[in-house]
């Protein structure tokens, strides 16, 4: 019968610990016993801890190369350069990928996953990083004109490669390939890793240029600017339909439900973007107030009448679940063609 670590550290812990001599040794054997365990633990919460300088110091590192800082903790070095050479094989991989067409891969997308699946691990050979990135590849046979040397065309098929941006297809190809189900902290974790990495980038969905307002009427000013904390941290992060945590991603009422729940501020069961509409009282939209929420109608197929939902920060803006989820102007054409009603929970 297999005996675990555990139980024998416990036996030799109950047969020793009469004697100073014996506690020490006790001592030696839990530390070894335990300081791997210890260590990936350090290593996963830190992970799990998507705004700690030093973990957004050692994404950032991992991503983009430069001096180590003195923020990454010593053990994290090691690490380090493990990763890098890693997403540097990586890049070269995706490089190699013939006829890729319809775009290009998403790297920070297939590196996030990585980083969140092997950052403090062994790390995963050649072949087999070679797989990894076929999990985000899929290939469809595909008909193109050649054109011969006595100037007639003739038809040739081939197999042309296609980035998937699906996202539920990205994890169920990786389940396949790691032949194990993806953990909620592997998803999550991998999901602000690339938010971290894409508010790096030079293009990424900056905060609109005025100061954050303070809440009028429709909350008290501590509400709505942990309501505005919750829902700047998924800045970024993709639109997944029918998703409702950061594991999974968000759609538009599972993004809403999700802050107002986390927030503290108001206890919004998983719904429909109609169906949160239905709890509010409806408001003027001269009378919207930050911490309130737009409705929209006919943004897409639907016997609702609300389709979308978004919450109003101020300054004619709202933070939304659009693909990604970020600000957006609701006096734009686009968004007073589709305004259906602002409402306001009761969240005194």
């Amino acid at each position: 019968m297999a005996v675990s670590v555990a139980a024998v550290a416990a036996k030799a812990a109950a047969a020793a610990v009469s004697s100073k001599q014996g506690r020490t040794a006790v001592a030696t054997v839990v530390t070894a016993v335990l300081l791997p365990f210890m260590l990936a633990v350090v290593v996963v919460l830190s992970l799990l801890d998507g705004t700690t300088n030093h973990n957004v110091a050692a994404v950032k590192q991992a991503f983009f190369g430069g001096t180590l800082t003195g923020q990454i903790p010593q053990e994290y070095r090691g690490y380090m350069e493990d990763i890098q050479k890693s997403f540097a094989s990586i890049d070269q991989l995706i490089s190699e990928i013939e006829n890729l067409e319809d775009g290009s891969a998403d790297t920070y997308r297939i590196k996030s996953l990585f980083y969140a699946l092997y950052f403090g691990d062994e790390q995963p050979s050649i072949r087999a990083q070679r797989r990894y990135v076929d999990c985000f590849i899929r290939y469809e046979e595909r008909i193109r004109q050649i054109e011969n040397e006595d100037g007639t065309t003739t038809e040739e098929s081939y197999l042309a490669a296609v980035y998937i941006t699906d996202l539920e297809l990205i994890y169920h190809n990786l389940e396949q390939y790691l032949g194990k189900v993806l953990t909620y902290e592997q998803k999550y974790n991998a999901l602000k890793i690339y938010q971290i990495v894409s508010s790096a980038v030079e293009t990424t969905f900056p905060e609109p240029s005025y100061e954050n307002p303070s809440a009028g009427e429709s909350m008290g000013d501590g509400s709505f600017q942990a309501l505005l904390a919750e829902a700047k941290k998924y800045i970024g992060m993709p639109y997944v339909w029918g998703g409702s945590n950061p594991g999974e991603g968000f759609d538009c009422s599972g993004y809403v439900c999700w802050v107002y729940s986390h927030a503290g501020v108001y206890p919004l069961s998983r719904t429909s973007a109609q169906g949160i509409y239905n709890q509010c009282e409806v408001v003027p939209r001269e009378e919207i107030q930050p911490g309130d929420l737009i409705f929209f109608s006919g943004t897409y197929a639907t016997t609702n009448t609300v389709s979308h939902v978004g919450i109003y920060v101020g300054e004619n803006q709202m933070l939304h679940c659009g693909d990604p989820i970020g600000y957006a102007n609701i006096n734009s054409s686009y968004w007073t063609q589709h305004f259906y009603a602002a409402g306001r929970l009761n969240t005194q």
